[in-house]
């Protein structure tokens, strides 16, 4: 996945969302090929659980939610294991996931351009994503910033 490429990103909106509704427990779904470094994003008001490889369980799930002061952020979570590996290979699945989240990242935001445009406080909004684990040092919460950080990473790359 590695650097992010607007021209391998899918983006399928499933209705009844649409994209500008709605904001609050709007979803995405983010999964990727590793053959072909293709990323698809799924936007809708519920997970798309069938788009998930669920031996390999490398999605990113994300929501628009409340954060405790009532304000909306963009919060997610992320598989890394429920106890079926080792702390080894748990490990080593955290650090993937934590190199390649900026690529996830700039997918989902990029994927939902129109949304932002009819939203544009919400590039300011904090995105948040849990790292879910059965072992404590992989079970971690980290601030990723703003949409608008992703987007400004992508469009200077572009020029």
């Amino acid at each position: 996945m590695s650097v992010f490429d607007p021209k391998k990103l899918f983006v399928k909106l499933i209705p009844p969302a649409t994209s500008v509704q709605p904001i609050e427990g709007r979803k995405y779904t983010l999964t990727h090929s590793d053959a072909t470094a293709e990323l698809f994003v799924d936007i809708g008001v519920m997970y798309n659980y069938a788009a998930i490889n669920w031996s390999m369980r490398d999605e990113v799930l994300a929501e628009w939610q409340r954060n405790q002061q009532g304000q909306l952020q963009l919060a997610g979570r992320v598989y890394v294991d429920g106890g079926e590996f080792s702390a080894e290979m748990a490990g080593i699945r955290f650090h993937i996931f934590r190199k390649e989240m900026d690529t996830a990242l700039k997918g989902m935001i990029y994927g939902d351009l129109s949304f932002y445009s009819s939203y544009p406080s919400l590039l300011q909004a904090p995105i948040v994503l849990a790292y879910e684990s059965a072992y404590p040092q992989y079970r971690q919460v980290y601030d990723y910033g703003t949409p608008l950080q992703y987007l400004q990473q992508i469009y200077s790359r572009r020029t």
